[in-house]
C-alpha cells in the first residue's frame, strides 16, 4: 500500500517482537472503544504494519512459525470450551440444529460461489465450510442475561460441535484433494480412517493419562500446563502424520481435555492467559499481514466476494434457525437468539481460510473478503444477540441483575499442617460462581504456644497462605487471607464464619486425626453445632477436577429439611462445573417423588435414580460400582436434626474404604426456611 520506509521492514528480533506485543496491547483496547471484539484489533494493526501496508514488519519465519503455533491453539481451545454438558443434556436438539446450520449454508454456499461467483467446486466447498460453521461471540451477552439453561441456547452450543467438526472434516478432504489431484474413493477412506485413528488414539490414551498426571502431580502446578501443552501439540502432530492438518488434532485434544479442565479452576485460566495474551494474537498478527488492502482498493472483486459471501451466510443462518425453531416447537425469541448466536464467525472461519490460502485454493481476495465478513458478523452476532436475549429474559421471568447465593462466600479455615489445602481451594472455585465478586476466604487459627513461639507461628503459617494465595491468583479467583490466635480453633472459625459474613464453609478432614469423637473430631464437630451455615466436610482421595462421576447419597426424609433445595442446588453446581453425570441412591422406592423434587432445582442437569433397600445395601452398591475417580456426595443434617440417621455418623469411616476414597458430606443450612426458594425454577 505505501512505499517501505528507510530502514524498514523491521527484522530484528527485538523490534519485531516489541511491535508484535505493542500490537497486542494497543489493537484491542482501541478496537473495543467502537463496540468490536478485540481480536478484529490485532487483525487490523496487522494490516497496517504489514508488507502490504506500511511494510514496518516483514512477514518473516518467526511470524509465521507463531502464527502457526497460535493457529493450533486457538482451535484447542475451541474444542477445550464446547459446552458438552448442554450437547448430552439434549443431544437430539443439538444435532438437528448443528447439522442443519451446516449444510444448509454448506449446500446453497456451494451453488452461490461456482454459479454467481465463478468459483471451481472445491475452493467454492471449502469457502462455503469456512461460514457454515460458527462461533459464539455473543456468548457473553446471553451469560449476563442468565438464558444459557433455556433448551434453544443449549441447542447452539451443543450444535458447535457438530458444526466445527464438520468443518475441520471437509478441510481434510479438500486439502487432500489439493495435494493428490482428484477425490477418489481411496482418498475418503485415507481422511475417514485417519479421523477414526486419530479421535480414538487422542479420547482412548489422552483422559486416563491426564488423571494419572493430575492425581499424582505435587510439585509447581505451571507442570500442569505444560502437560497440557505436550499433549495438544503431540496430537496435531499425530494428525500430520496421519495426513490430516494438525488443527483437527489440536480440536480433538481439547475435547479430549474438556471435562479434565474445569471452567475457572486455575489450570483453565492460565490456558486462556497465555493463549489471549501472546499465542491466540500471534496467530492474528499473521492474518492481517496477509490481507492486501490494495486488492480491496483495486477492484470491485473482494467487495464482489464479501457481499455474497456474507448475504449467503446470514441467509442461510436465519432459516436454519426459524427451520430448526420451528421443528422443535421454539418460539419468535428462542429462534432469534439461536440465529444470532449461529451468525457470528471467528476462530474456524480464519483456521480453514489461512489454510486454504497456503494451500493455493484461496488468493488475496478470498481471504479479504473472510477478514470483511469477520468484521460484519463481530456487529451483527451481538447485535441480535442482545436483542433477542432480553426479550427471553423477560419472557422466562429472568433478572439478569438478581443477586442470589449461586455465588456465595466462602469460608475455607486451613489448619497450618493441611495436607490437601489446593484441593480444598479447587473445591471452593468450583462451587463460587467464576464471574462472581465474592471472595473465598482462607482462615487458619493458631493456639497460642505456652513456649512464647505464639508469634512465629502466625509468621510461619501466614508464609503458607500467601504461597496457597498466589495459586488462587492465578485463577483470578478474589481471596482474602486472615490469620487468628485462639485457644479454641472451633471456636475462631465460628467467629471468622461470622464476621466475614459467610454461606458456606468448606473443611477437610483427615481420619487418620481423629480420636473417638462424634463423627469428624471435635474440631469439626464442634464448628457443626456452633454455627447454622452450609458446611462441606471433604476427604479427596483423588484431584477434585479428575473426577469423572457424582454419586449422591440422600437419607431417608432429607427432603424435608430447609436446606434440602440448596444442598441439591450444589450438587447440580459440581457437576455442571466438572461436566460429570450424577447418580442419586434414595431409600424405599422413592426415586419418583426425589426425581421431582430434583427437577424444581434451577440449573438443567439430568441425574439417574437407583433405590436401596438400606445402608448395607447402598454399601456394598457403592462397592460394587464405584471407580477410584468417583466423588461420592451425601446430603446431611445436623445430629438429630430433620432427615438425621444414626448410620450417618459411621458413614464417613465407610466412604474413604471406596475405590475413590473421595467423599464430600454436605450439611445443610439450618433455621432459614425461606432461603432455599431462590434456587427452585420459577415458571
Amino acid at each position: 500500500m505505501f512505499d517501505s520506509l528507510s530502514g524498514f521492514p523491521l527484522e530484528d528480533p527485538i523490534y519485531v517482537f516489541t511491535l508484535a506485543l505493542a500490537a497486542f496491547l494497543v489493537g484491542p483496547l482501541l478496537i473495543k472503544r467502537l463496540g468490536q471484539p478485540g481480536i478484529v484489533g490485532i487483525v487490523l494493526l496487522g494490516v497496517l504494519i504489514g508488507p502490504d501496508g506500511t511494510g514496518l514488519v516483514a512477514h518473516g519465519d518467526a511470524i509465521e512459525l507463531l502464527g502457526t503455533v497460535g493457529l493450533v491453539y486457538l482451535l484447542f481451545t475451541v474444542g477445550l470450551e464446547l459446552n458438552l454438558r448442554g450437547f448430552f443434556r439434549a443431544p437430539e436438539n443439538a444435532a438437528v440444529f448443528g447439522l442443519t446450520s451446516f449444510f444448509l449454508p454448506l449446500t446453497v454456499g456451494v451453488f452461490v460461489c461456482t454459479s454467481v461467483l465463478g468459483f471451481d467446486f472445491w475452493p467454492a466447498l471449502l469457502l462455503s465450510a469456512v461460514f457454515a460453521s460458527h462461533t459464539l461471540l455473543a456468548y457473553p451477552i446471553v451469560n449476563r442475561y442468565d438464558v444459557t439453561q433455556n433448551d434453544a441456547v443449549t441447542a447452539v452450543f451443543g450444535g458447535i460441535l457438530f458444526t466445527d467438526t464438520l468443518a475441520l472434516t471437509l478441510l481434510a478432504i479438500v486439502l487432500g484433494v489439493a495435494d493428490g489431484g482428484g477425490l477418489s474413493p481411496l482418498l475418503i477412506g485415507q481422511v475417514f480412517s485417519s479421523l477414526i485413528l486419530l479421535f480414538a488414539t487422542v479420547w482412548l490414551v489422552v483422559p486416563p493419562i491426564a488423571r494419572w498426571f493430575f492425581y499424582n502431580l505435587s510439585d509447581e502446578s505451571y507442570f500442569e500446563f505444560l502437560f497440557v501443552l505436550v499433549f495438544v501439540f503431540a496430537s496435531a502432530s499425530l494428525a500430520e502424520i496421519l495426513g490430516i492438518d494438525g488443527i483437527l488434532g489440536a480440536f480433538v485434544a481439547g475435547v479430549a481435555f474438556n471435562r479434565l479442565i474445569p471452567q475457572g479452576s486455575t489450570l483453565m485460566n492460565r490456558i486462556e492467559f497465555v493463549g489471549n495474551a501472546f499465542f491466540i494474537p500471534f496467530f492474528l498478527l499473521h492474518v492481517g499481514m496477509l490481507v492486501n488492502v490494495g486488492v480491496i482498493l483495486d477492484g470491485p472483486q473482494t467487495l464482489q466476494i464479501a457481499t455474497v459471501i456474507i448475504a449467503t451466510m446470514i441467509g442461510t443462518k436465519f432459516v436454519a434457525a426459524w427451520t430448526v425453531g420451528e421443528l422443535l416447537d421454539f418460539d419468535r425469541t428462542e429462534r432469534g437468539v439461536m440465529f444470532g448466536l449461529s451468525s457470528g464467525q471467528a476462530a474456524a472461519a480464519l483456521a480453514i481460510t489461512i489454510l486454504g490460502v497456503e494451500a493455493g485454493l484461496f488468493g488475496a481476495a478470498e481471504l479479504n473478503a473472510v477478514v470483511l465478513m469477520l468484521l460484519v458478523t463481530a456487529l451483527v452476532s451481538p447485535w441480535i444477540t442482545e436483542r433477542y436475549s432480553r426479550r427471553l429474559a423477560v419472557s422466562d421471568d429472568a433478572d439478569p441483575e438478581r443477586e442470589d447465593a449461586v455465588d456465595p462466600r466462602i469460608l475455607l479455615p486451613l489448619p497450618p499442617d493441611s495436607e490437601n489445602r489446593r484441593d480444598l481451594l479447587e473445591f471452593g472455585f468450583l462451587l463460587r460462581d467464576e464471574s462472581g465478586t465474592n471472595p473465598i476466604h482462607l482462615l487458619s487459627v493458631v493456639r497460642p504456644s505456652w513456649s512464647g513461639d505464639t508469634e512465629s507461628n502466625v509468621e510461619e503459617v501466614e508464609s503458607q497462605l500467601r504461597d496457597l494465595a498466589e495459586f488462587a491468583y492465578a485463577a483470578e479467583a478474589p481471596l482474602e487471607i486472615e490469620t487468628r490466635v485462639n485457644h479454641n480453633v472451633a471456636s475462631g472459625i465460628a467467629r471468622g464464619a461470622l464476621e466475614t459474613r459467610s454461606d458456606h464453609v468448606i473443611m477437610g478432614w483427615n481420619p487418620s486425626k481423629t480420636f473417638g469423637e462424634k463423627v469428624f473430631g471435635s474440631i469439626i464437630d464442634q464448628v457443626l453445632d456452633w454455627t447454622t451455615l452450609p458446611v462441606s466436610v471433604t476427604h479427596f482421595g483423588h484431584p477434585v477436577n479428575t473426577t469423572g462421576h457424582l454419586r449422591v447419597i440422600v437419607p431417608r426424609s432429607i427432603d424435608h429439611h430447609d436446606g434440602f433445595y440448596e444442598g441439591v442446588y450444589k450438587v447440580k453446581r459440581l457437576a455442571d462445573k466438572l461436566g460429570v453425570p450424577i447418580t442419586v441412591y434414595v431409600f424405599e422406592e422413592q426415586t419418583n417423588r426425589y426425581q421431582q423434587l430434583f427437577d424444581f432445582v434451577e440449573i438443567d442437569v439430568s441425574a439417574e435414580f437407583e433405590t436401596v433397600s438400606g445402608w448395607d445395601d447402598l454399601q456394598s452398591e457403592l462397592r460394587d460400582v464405584t471407580e477410584s475417580n468417583d466423588l461420592v456426595v451425601t446430603l446431611s443434617s445436623r445430629v438429630g436434626g430433620v432427615g438425621w440417621d444414626d448410620e450417618l455418623e459411621a458413614l464417613p469411616n465407610r466412604l474413604v474404604e471406596l475405590p475413590s476414597r473421595s467423599f464430600v458430606v454436605f450439611y445443610l443450612r439450618e433455621g432459614e426456611p425461606d432461603y432455599d426458594s431462590q434456587f427452585l425454577r420459577i415458571d
